[in-house]
C-alpha cells in the first residue's frame, strides 16, 4: 500500500490530473458521439451491452446480436471495442489521480481515504473484463453460452456499481472541499 501512495503522490500535480481528465473525457465523448451511435444505427433502439448498468441476460444478448446483423456485430467489434479498450485505462488512472488530488487538498491523502482511489481502478478492470466477454460473444455468435453472458453481465454490473459509488464519493469530497474553501475565505475576508 505504501508503494501505491508513493506512486499516486508522484503523479497528482494539477496539470497532470487536468490533462488526464481532459483526455479521458475526450475519448468518452468520441465514444458517445461517434462509435456508440454508429452501432446504435444497427440496433433498432436496443441498448448496447456496454450501456446496460443493471446487466442483461442470454435472450437479450441473442436478440441484440441478431438485430445488429453481421455488419452491426462487425462494427461493434471494430469500432466501439477498440475505443473501449483505451477508455478503461484512462478512466482508472485519471479518476484515481483526481480523487487523490482532492484528498490531498483536504489533507486526507495519508489516511485510509486513500483506498477510495481504488474505485475507478476497479471500474476500469471490470470494464476490461466486460469488453473481453463482449469480444468473446461477438466472435462466437451464434454459439454463445449462458455462462459467458452471465459472467460478462456481472462485470457490467460491477463496472456500473463501482463507477456510481465513485462519482457519489467524488461529489461528497467536492462538497467538503467547497466548504473548506468557503470557511477559509470567510476567515481571510
Amino acid at each position: 500500500m505504501e508503494k501505491f501512495k508513493i506512486i499516486i503522490e508522484r503523479h497528482i500535480s494539477g496539470k497532470k490530473v487536468l490533462g488526464l481528465f481532459i483526455l479521458t473525457n475526450v475519448v468518452y465523448a468520441i465514444m458517445l458521439s461517434v462509435t456508440i451511435p454508429k452501432i446504435m444505427g444497427f440496433s433498432k433502439g436496443m441498448k448496447l451491452l456496454d450501456m446496460m448498468p443493471i446487466g442483461y441476460d442470454f435472450n437479450y444478448v441473442n436478440q441484440l446480436f441478431r438485430t445488429l446483423g453481421e455488419n452491426g456485430r462487425k462494427t461493434y467489434l471494430t469500432s466501439q471495442i477498440p475505443a473501449d479498450m483505451v477508455y478503461p485505462l484512462l478512466f482508472g488512472i485519471s479518476y484515481c489521480l483526481l480523487i487523490a488530488y482532492f484528498l490531498k487538498k483536504l489533507n486526507k491523502i495519508n489516511t485510509s481515504y486513500i483506498y477510495l482511489c481504488f474505485l475507478p481502478v476497479i471500474a476500469g478492470i471490470a470494464d476490461y473484463l466486460e469488453n473481453i466477454g463482449i469480444i468473446i460473444m461477438l466472435k462466437s455468435f451464434p454459439e454463445i453460452t449462458e455462462t459467458t453472458v452471465n459472467v460478462t453481465s456481472l462485470f457490467s454490473v460491477i463496472k456500473s456499481i463501482s463507477t456510481s459509488i465513485f462519482f457519489m464519493i467524488l461529489l461528497v469530497i467536492l462538497i467538503f472541499l467547497g466548504v473548506k474553501l468557503i470557511k477559509k475565505k470567510g476567515f481571510t475576508n
